[in-house]
């Protein structure tokens, strides 16, 4: 990678920190082009130069966050050895996650994201085949070693996340689900969707 390269990653990864810092102290209001270009010290150009808009940032900032999760939640299921702990090691790696990392995980949570990466499904889904094929690849091994149940591969990705995805967001917006009691009781439920 040229200089010139590594200048443009870190001004892009520069401006994306400022970003979620804007996104962390002001909410989604605060989130503006003027405020992103005076906290980061950037001109608009750079902005518009390296994401096409600020919803483009939104967009990349999401993405680079999503990727830092599905890296957490393989990581958890190559260390198992079994269909069960790999689900219940990768449930608790989400609820860690959001604890850990509670602005980004609002903002990966928020409508707007859920809004921008519904209308680019493909092209978000094309930017993380490489952290997703992992994933797939595991379900996919231990559905035919018999210890997933056989149901697409989709379904039981959904069956696996969409119930930990509701708890993050409730934990995120309302704060009513005591985080740690979901992370030693859901895990097992979820078991039970995916199980043979």
């Amino acid at each position: 990678m040229s200089p010139k390269q590594q200048r443009g990653e870190a001004t892009a990864a520069h401006v994306l920190d400022c970003a979620l810092d804007i996104y962390a102290s002001e909410g989604e209001a605060g989130l503006t082009l003027a405020a992103i270009t005076s906290a980061g010290g950037v001109s608009a150009g750079t902005i518009y130069h390296h994401f096409g808009s600020l919803q483009g940032v939104v967009v990349a900032l999401a993405q680079s966050w999503l990727g830092r999760l599905l890296d957490e939640l393989v990581g958890e299921l190559t260390r198992t050895e079994d269909a069960r702990s790999g689900i219940h090691a990768a449930v608790r790696a989400y609820l860690r996650f959001i604890q850990v990392h509670p602005d980004a995980a609002r903002l990966m949570h928020s409508v707007t994201v859920d809004r921008e990466f519904a209308a680019r499904a493909h092209q978000i889904r094309g930017a993380q085949e490489a952290r997703l094929s992992p994933l797939a690849a595991w379900l996919q091994a231990h559905q035919e070693s018999g210890q997933l149940a056989d149901l697409p591969l989709p379904v039981v990705e959904s069956l696996v996340l969409g119930p930990v995805t509701g708890i993050a967001r409730r934990w995120l917006s309302v704060g009513d689900i005591d985080i740690e009691e979901a992370a030693r009781t859901v895990p097992d439920r979820i078991w039970l969707s995916v199980s043979p």
